[in-house]
């Protein structure tokens, strides 16, 4: 089970005036109407302040991102940077971030568009119109993700939006400015992908079950959900024509003319996504792993993202060298699903993590096949540490936004979170 849908202006906070208070951690800020001339009205000047306030992509410090960058990228299991939080990585987790929100963005979520469930732009325009004309990255590829649900016929009958079998879910892009090539030490490839957004999505999250993956991804007994599976392997209708390809085929035919096309260059692939597109870009990851032997260094960065597969697929991930670093809401309850977690290091006290049950009840749980095991590296973080997040509900606390703006906030597990983190909620 994953995504509410998101929206961009989910959440909206006034303009801000400081007033000194003594935390130790953090500033509290007071929500003040500022005093404004005549030839300026309260709504343009919030405007001038999101333009003044708000960089899309904050670079990171140049020379220790190119010295460090696979130590950001994981290759060291993210070991000393995440508690407290390195500020370079929180630099660019923050940018794959706006890599995940593009594709929201560029997805056409009205319902009586006859371009519904496409993307809203071309390649060569997709980053500008969505906020990021200076990321140093083109789109290669559109990505369209397919369900493999047979409803009944007359369905056909229902609204299109309602009968919208494959959409639209996210894009390839791979970074083609000298000057962030020279800044990142490498040549980055980025596949992001947005979480649930129709009805057949929601229809695939409900199948929470786990299924073997399919001999074509070797999974040697791994398992997964099957619903998060069936989008990323599913063809329209049986179709393998160009035009109607599965998500899996789409990835494997790009990924290898980029790899063809800079072989020779230092490379790295970096997957991320939303909710849905959090399990998407973990079996994306396995799946790529699987399928060229000699890839570079894979890395996951997933925000607020279902539980994918069982303990045989994690021990799959682990072998190949995948490396997943999971951005998580302690308040967001979509990251506590689907099934239970017996074994894990990370029983913890938060979700359905459960430890030291009666084997028999074990048994039963995997029997019934869900039985899950978490992934990769974490960084927990919670919405109750920021002062800023007024109330609590299941959308707000899995919004998007939400995850940028407690990823910029956070300082450590001693210190949750800091005065100038309010950028995101401005948007």
């Amino acid at each position: 089970m994953t995504t509410l849908n998101y929206f961009p202006t989910n959440i909206s906070f006034a303009t801000t005036t400081n007033f000194t208070v003594t935390p130790k951690c953090i500033t509290f800020i007071q929500p003040t109407k500022p005093e404004i001339s005549q030839n300026y009205s309260y709504d343009k000047v919030k405007r001038m302040e999101k333009m003044m306030n708000f960089s899309p992509l904050k670079s990171s410090s140049s020379e220790k991102v190119r010295k460090r960058w696979k130590e950001y990228q994981g290759m060291m299991n993210w070991n000393g940077l995440l508690d407290p939080l390195d500020e370079n990585l929180r630099s660019e987790i923050l940018r794959y971030g706006h890599f995940v929100e593009a594709a929201y963005k560029s997805f056409e979520f009205n319902p009586s568009s006859p371009n519904y469930a496409t993307c809203r732009f071309p390649k060569s325009t997709l980053f500008e119109r969505c906020g990021l004309p200076n990321s140093g990255y083109k789109v290669t590829k559109h990505l369209r993700a397919t369900s493999g649900i047979q409803l009944p016929s007359w369905v056909q009958n229902a609204p299109s939006w309602v009968a919208t079998q494959s959409s639209y879910v996210g894009y390839v892009a791979v970074c083609d400015n000298k000057e962030e090539i020279k800044r990142l030490g490498r040549r980055d490839v980025v596949v992001a992908y947005r979480g649930t957004s129709t009805c057949f999505e929601w229809l695939e999250n409900l199948r929470s079950t786990l299924a073997h993956l399919p001999c074509n991804m070797e999974g040697n007994g791994a398992m997964v959900e099957s619903g998060f599976l069936s989008l990323y392997t599913s063809s329209p209708l049986g179709n393998n024509t160009s035009s109607f390809l599965s998500l899996q085929t789409m990835v494997r035919e790009e990924i290898r003319r980029i790899l063809e096309t800079y072989e020779g260059e230092p490379l790295s692939l970096t997957i991320t996504g939303h909710s849905l597109g959090a399990a998407l870009a973990t079996l994306t990851a396995y799946d790529i792993k699987n399928s060229f032997p000699r890839q570079p260094l894979v890395t996951v960065i997933s925000f607020g993202g279902p539980r994918v597969g069982d303990r045989s697929f994690r021990r799959r991930l682990e072998k190949q060298g995948t490396k997943v670093l999971r951005i998580v809401n302690s308040d967001d309850v979509i990251t506590k699903l689907p099934g239970f977690v017996f074994d894990d290091d990370a029983a913890r006290d938060e979700g359905f993590h459960v430890a030291r049950l009666p084997s028999w009840i074990q048994k039963r749980v995997e029997d019934i096949q869900w039985s899950y095991s978490e992934v990769g590296e974490e960084l927990r973080l919670s919405s109750r540490d920021s002062p800023y997040l007024g109330g609590f509900n299941i959308a707000t606390c899995h919004d998007l936004n939400t995850y940028l703006h407690l990823v910029d906030g956070f300082v450590s597990s001693t210190c949750p979170f800091r005065s100038t983190a309010t950028r995101f909620l401005h948007r």
